[in-house]
């Protein structure tokens, strides 16, 4: 299952994302600016203390030295030897150092007064308390800008696309048997407008060519059956009569075939050509057995002199809710593609509990004709035909529901499952005796 990307929740994301990352730079740089300036004032503060205690020691080298939980003092002085500061200082140059000792971190402020040295030690752990608590305040502050920001681009979005959604929400109700309705004068003179606006012409322009389809397959459908009815009975009287022997009979045997293909074409393009199909119990209960049989019978002269055998299985009398026309034209198309691509051998049509397989020892299709075999005018090295057989095959299957798979192997043959019965769809089957 695709998880459906909501415009509202990305562009909030995006406000999140925006907000959160501007308060994170702006937290970093406020945390590395505070941290500079704080060293500034403890280096100001130690540096001014020592000067005032190294005053106070010029004139009196007895006066106690700045002392604290966080400060120690050291002297090397020919004056007093108290306090004398620890070796690894002594190299150290005069100024403001950050050194460790005793295992902790400490800031040095190292000064020279006459011949005597001074060491004021502070130590930094009230500082780095101070520096975790701050950072901690910035990370609370760049927590609650990023749910701010998420928030506010939430609401602004489903504020600022409330209109997109409308219009969505009105357009994907349409259906094209639905009454033309406007929808443009619904929304306001902006962006929106101008899309609905958009919508409109175009909803206008597939009206009309519904339309025109609608007019154009009634008009061809009811002008087509007009004639093919006439032929199909000129067909049977002459059939009929006794003097009609021979080549003639034949030739007029091929022009009913014809007629009677034709008038079932015109009936599946009818089909396929309208908006919806009926309910399945609306179209008359058809024998899936029979129409196999008789789409056989009449494509048989497609193996005129040829050394193949034919042979029909039914599994079950498998009764599909469907139009005959429709599944003769699917059916048709399967035979009369083994027919044709069979020389010698023999060609197995079967009728199973779910569909119909036929299988043949043709010429069989290469790996590239099986991968385009039911696209629109797709046609094999050897094919004869237009290329639209299958390609109707298949838009009658997904019209229906049904399935349809081709297995073959170039010289070996070709094996077409036709799976009539799915999950979408429903059939009676009355089981019988294989024969």
């Amino acid at each position: 299952m695709q998880f459906r990307r909501s415009l509202r929740h990305r562009v909030g994301f995006s406000f999140a994302l925006f907000g959160g990352l501007i308060s994170l730079l702006l937290s970093a740089v406020l945390y590395l600016g505070t941290q500079d300036i704080e060293r500034g004032l403890i280096a100001e503060t130690l540096t001014a203390e020592l000067d005032e205690y190294a005053n106070r020691f010029q004139v009196d080298p007895h006066s106690p030295p700045p002392s604290s939980l966080a400060i120690r003092t050291f002297i090397d002085s020919s004056k007093v030897n108290d306090a004398p500061a620890p070796p690894q200082f002594a190299a150290l140059k005069d100024g403001f150092h950050r050194v460790e000792f005793q295992g902790k971190s400490h800031f040095l402020v190292i000064a020279r007064r006459g011949g005597d040295r001074f060491f004021l030690l502070y130590d930094e752990a009230r500082a780095k308390e101070r520096e975790h608590r701050y950072l901690l305040f910035l990370a609370s502050g760049v927590v609650a800008m990023t749910l701010l920001s998420a928030a506010l681009g939430g609401w602004l979005t489903g504020r600022v696309i409330s209109p997109v959604v409308t219009l969505a929400r009105r357009i994907g109700g349409l259906r094209a048997e639905d009454r033309l309705t406007p929808v443009a004068g619904d929304f306001t003179n902006d962006e929106v407008g101008e899309l609905a606006a958009a919508f409109d012409k175009y909803l206008m322009r597939l009206h009309a060519f519904i339309e025109r389809e609608r007019y154009f397959t009634s008009d061809v459908s009811h002008e087509l059956r007009t004639p093919l009815t006439v032929i199909n009975g000129a067909t049977e009287v002459l059939l009929a009569s006794p003097g009609l022997e021979g080549a003639a009979r034949e030739r007029v045997g091929r022009i009913a075939r014809a007629a009677r293909e034709m008038s079932e074409l015109t009936a599946a393009l009818f089909t396929l050509a309208r908006e919806e199909r009926g309910p399945a119990g609306a179209a008359t209960s058809c024998s899936v057995g029979n129409v196999l049989r008789d789409v056989i019978e009449n494509h048989a002269y497609l193996l005129k002199d040829k050394p193949v055998e034919v042979d029909i299985e039914r599994e079950g009398n498998l009764q599909l809710p469907v139009e005959r026309a429709v599944l003769a034209i699917v059916v048709g198309n399967l035979i009369r593609n083994a027919f044709a691509y069979t020389e010698r051998g023999r060609i197995t049509a079967r009728v199973t509990r779910h569909g119909i397989e036929v299988e043949d020892t043709g010429s069989g299709m290469s790996p590239q004709d099986l991968d385009r075999a039911f696209e629109r005018f797709a046609t094999g090295p050897h094919s004869g035909g237009s290329g639209i057989g299958l390609s109707l095959v298949k838009r009658i299957c997904d019209r229906y529901g049904w399935e349809i798979a081709i297995e073959s192997q170039p010289g070996t043959g070709t094996r077409t499952s036709l799976r009539l019965v799915t999950s979408g769809n429903a059939a009676h089957v009355n089981p019988v005796s294989v024969t």
